[in-house]
């Protein structure tokens, strides 16, 4: 039987009111992990029709934390950045996503950007995951079609991003 959006959102939910913090999150990096290998689930939500490229699929009304899906037909290279005040979990379906992990050099004040070095590169292949804790700055390349689940600690659409620029 295929995991479901309802249970991977139910089972987050009870990871998080019992360990909101790292552990908790490695546990859904554990879910997210169950979802990405399991075809039904991604056949079903990972679709270009309704992801491309995000796509929130759940936003639990209490917790706040989104179960979004990411289609990229075509490649994708994101600049360094975090996720503000929150957290997120990514999870790669389909596709090879190239992650580059970046430590600050300079923290940024007023209008001046933080900048950033790489230190770490590494692939992400169909099956993996990653948590990014708040501040965690990294950046994402993609050269082909990339289907992937990300988990969101509360919803980056109203969440405010540090300018971060490579140095």
């Amino acid at each position: 039987m295929a995991y479901t959006l309802e249970q991977l959102s139910s089972d987050i939910r009870g990871v998080l009111k019992n360990d909101d913090g790292t552990t908790g999150k490695q546990a859904i990096c554990g879910l997210v992990a169950k979802a990405l290998v399991d075809k039904e689930f991604v056949a079903k939500h990972l679709t270009s029709e309704q992801c491309k490229p995000r796509k929130v699929l759940y936003e639990d009304p209490d917790m706040g934390f989104c179960i979004c899906g990411h289609v990229y037909e075509n490649g994708a290279h994101g600049a360094p950045h975090d996720h503000g005040s929150s957290w997120a979990i990514y999870g790669v379906a389909e596709g090879d996503t190239e992650m580059t992990d970046w430590r600050i050099v300079k923290k940024g004040e007023g209008d001046q950007p933080t900048l950033v070095e790489p230190v770490k590169t590494y692939l992400m292949q169909p099956g993996d995951c990653q948590v990014y804790d708040v501040g965690a700055v990294h950046s994402p390349k993609r050269d082909g079609m990339t289907k992937l689940i990300r988990i969101e600690g509360k919803n980056l659409d109203h969440v405010k991003r540090s300018n971060i620029k490579a140095a």
